[in-house]
C-alpha cells in the first residue's frame, strides 16, 4: 500500500484536500497560503503547476495560472513549494499537465518529486490507456499517478481505471471544466458508488465543490473532498493578502468541521485496510 494511500487509512473521516495555483499570486504569497491551508486542517494539499493550456480548468484557475506564468514561475520552483511545506509537515499532491512533465523529462520530474517529498501527481490530459509507462516510472520513486474517473465513463472504463489506479482515484463531480458550482451534479453518489464496486481505494471528489454544505454532502460518500477554484478566488488581487488568508483560513476550518461531522465512522470503513 503507498503512502498516499496511508494518509486516507489514518483518520475515520473524509480528508479535505484544498487545491491551490503554484505560484499565484506570486512565489513569496503562494507559500504563505499553502501554510494557512496547513493550519486550517488540510489533510493533503494539491498545489498546480501552471501551464498555459489547461483543458480541464476553468476561467478561475485558467486566470490565476496566467498571472504566475506572467511572472515567470516555473515548474521547479513549484516542485520547491511543494517540498518546502511537506517539510512542514504538509501531505502533497501536485497537478500538472503531461507536456509539462515533457519538457522537464519525466526521469528529472518524478526524481524532484520524490526530493521533494511528493505523493502524488494528477494529470488530467493522461488517459489510462497511455499511463502505463509513467506509472511506472512514478513507482520507482515512490510516487502515485493519480487517475481520473469521469461520470460518463462506462463501467468498463471505471473498472479499467479502478485496476489501473494507485494512491486514490480522482472523481470528477461534473462534465465540463473546474470552477465554483452553486449546486452538485445529480447522480454524483450514484456515480461514485459505481466506481466504489471495482476498487478498495480510496475516493476523492473534486471539480465544483465550492461551498461547506456541498463539503459536507460530499462527505457522506467520498473518502476525500478537493476544493479548488471556490479557494483561489477568496484570494481577491485587489485587497492584501492577508485579508484572503484570513477568508480562506475561515472557510477551510468551516469545512474541516463539517466534513468531520458528515463523515465521521464512515470514510475509513471504505478505504481497504490491507
Amino acid at each position: 500500500m503507498s503512502a498516499l494511500t496511508e494518509v486516507f487509512r489514518e483518520t475515520d473521516r473524509p480528508l479535505l484536500m484544498p487545491y491551490a495555483v503554484g505560484g499565484y499570486p506570486d512565489l513569496r504569497s503562494c507559500l504563505e497560503i499553502l501554510r494557512t491551508y496547513l493550519a486550517s486542517g488540510a489533510d493533503i494539499i494539491e498545489l498546480g503547476i501552471p501551464f498555459s493550456d489547461p483543458l480541464a480548468d476553468g476561467p478561475v484557475i485558467q486566470a490565476a495560472s496566467q498571472v504566475a506564468l506572467d511572472q515567470g514561475v516555473k515548474p521547479a520552483q513549484v516542485l520547491d513549494l511543494a517540498g518546502q511545506i511537506a517539510r512542514e509537515g504538509g501531505k502533497m499532491v501536485l497537478l500538472s499537465y503531461l507536456n509539462v512533465i515533457l519538457a522537464m523529462g519525466t526521469n528529472e520530474f518524478f526524481g524532484r518529486c520524490r526530493d521533494n517529498q511528493v505523493l502524488g501527481v494528477v494529470i488530467p490530459d493522461l488517459p489510462v490507456e497511455e499511463a502505463g509507462d509513467l506509472q511506472n516510472l512514478a513507482k520507482t520513486r515512490g510516487v502515485d499517478l493519480i487517475l481520473l474517473a469521469a461520470p460518463t465513463s462506462t463501467d468498463a472504463r471505471l473498472a479499467r481505471i479502478a485496476g489501473a489506479a494507485s494512491g486514490f482515484i480522482y472523481c470528477v463531480s461534473t462534465t465540463g471544466v473546474t470552477g465554483a458550482r452553486t449546486s452538485l451534479q445529480a447522480g454524483l453518489p450514484e456515480f461514485v458508488a459505481r466506481i466504489r464496486r471495482h476498487t478498495d481505494l480510496p475516493l476523492a471528489v473534486g471539480f465544483g465543490v465550492s461551498s461547506v454544505d456541498q463539503a459536507a454532502t460530499v462527505a457522506t460518500y467520498a473518502d476525500g473532498v478537493i476544493i479548488g477554484s471556490a479557494l483561489v478566488q477568496m484570494l481577491r488581487p485587489d485587497e492584501p493578502l492577508e485579508t484572503g488568508l484570513q477568508r480562506v483560513g475561515s472557510f477551510l476550518k468551516e469545512a474541516e468541521e463539517a466534513i468531520g461531522a458528515a463523515g465521521t465512522g464512515r470514510a475509513g470503513g471504505a478505504v481497504a485496510k490491507n
